[in-house]
């Protein structure tokens, strides 16, 4: 059995901590052998995100673990996570539970197949989200498949995937876009930090599966659609510049 490190970025989450979606965590993997440390990993809240957790939640359940990262946006909390994992996997959800932790397994199951790569899928129907997002998804993905390709790969955005921890280490190594990411200021989803990793993932040569989970839209406040989505089509084009001029490593 692979010991597995579940991996939970967080910004300003102190309403989500409140609605309790960490005991839902906390109860459940509990109860699952495989999964060896939770790793919260903090973007540099501003509320009273990291207080609560220190509080209420690490002495709670032993398998919590707080890092403390300066703010500049999800991709980086994810990269010091991923550096700080000590299982052979390692599993990243969203702390809103838009995909139900009960997901998990799904995963574990194609993890125990020794895939490299395990991503959840929305299976692009998006069920409650806007008709204004769903009509941009769509836009995204023809642009996404266009100019990095990508096309075997449905839901690149879904924030419920699992690596082996030493291939994500691997990628994490050849990054370019998400290299030295900079301060930021406000959220920062880093949307574009999904498509250089599983970019990267292909030229690398891994194996990868898709398998359909449960999700359902939930509204946030870290989440400003429209500007998120002009970054991360900066992001593909610099992908693409990047690949053409020979800078991806691998």
């Amino acid at each position: 059995m692979h010991s597995v490190s579940l991996i939970i970025p967080c910004y300003n989450e102190e309403l989500n901590i409140q609605k309790g979606v960490l005991d839902k965590i906390g109860n459940y993997v509990h109860h699952v052998p495989s999964i060896k440390e939770v790793i919260i990993s903090d973007d540099g809240s501003t509320d009273n995100t990291k207080e609560l957790i220190k509080r209420e939640y690490l002495t709670e359940y032993p398998l919590f673990r707080l890092l403390e990262n300066e703010h500049k946006g999800k991709a980086q909390t994810l990269i010091s996570a991923i550096l700080s994992a000590k299982g052979d996997y390692v599993l990243f959800t969203d702390i809103d539970l838009a995909t139900p932790i009960e997901e998990v397994e799904k995963m574990l199951m194609e993890i125990e197949k020794n895939t490299d790569i395990v991503i959840g899928s929305r299976n692009n129907t998006r069920a409650g989200a806007p008709l204004t997002r769903k009509i941009m998804a769509v836009g995204f993905i023809f642009i996404r498949n266009f100019i990095i390709g990508l096309k075997n790969i449905k839901d690149t955005q879904c924030g419920f995937k699992a690596f082996r921890t030493e291939a994500a280490k691997k990628i994490i190594s050849s990054l370019v876009v998400f290299k030295n990411t900079q301060g930021v200021e406000g959220s920062s989803v880093s949307a574009g930090f999904d498509l250089e990793f599983l970019f990267l993932a292909t030229k690398l040569g891994y194996s990868i599966t898709e398998i359909p989970v449960v999700w359902k839209h939930v509204e946030t406040k870290n989440v400003n659609f429209i500007t998120d989505t002009l970054e991360t089509l900066q992001d593909i084009f610099s992908i693409k510049y990047y690949d053409i001029t020979g800078a991806y490593k691998t």
